[in-house]
């Protein structure tokens, strides 16, 4: 299994070294060694007054939220505990009792 990092235009497996950089045979796309080794950020979500949220914290809704297909709501001061945060719209999965499992967009929660 090689252990050279993929394209990070065409996400191809395909990769090899020259010289100093990497090369995609599939789109032709070069990069150099040190940009691959470079440290990859951690995505920042924040909530709708600027506060950082991380795993576990324990968030407040701050306006009543109509749930897709179904006719309940979730009521303004509803306290969640973060599950995790994803990369989709709807950033924060988390779960409500009385409701269950559902997303959430962090611009309408505040850190409690």
């Amino acid at each position: 299994m090689s252990t050279l990092p993929a394209c990070p235009t065409c996400s191809s497996t395909y990769t090899y070294e020259d010289g100093d950089n990497y090369v995609c045979p599939e789109c032709a796309h070069e990069w150099p060694k040190t940009a691959a080794e470079a440290v990859v950020e951690e995505r920042v979500v924040r909530d709708a007054f600027g506060n950082e949220l991380k795993t576990g914290d324990a968030i407040t809704v701050i306006k009543d939220l109509k749930i897709k297909g179904s006719s309940s709501v979730v009521k303004v001061g509803t306290r969640i505990r973060i599950i995790r945060f994803t990369d989709s719209d709807h950033d924060i999965d988390c779960r409500i009792e009385g409701i269950g499992a559902m997303g959430l967009k962090s611009e309408f929660v505040k850190k409690a």
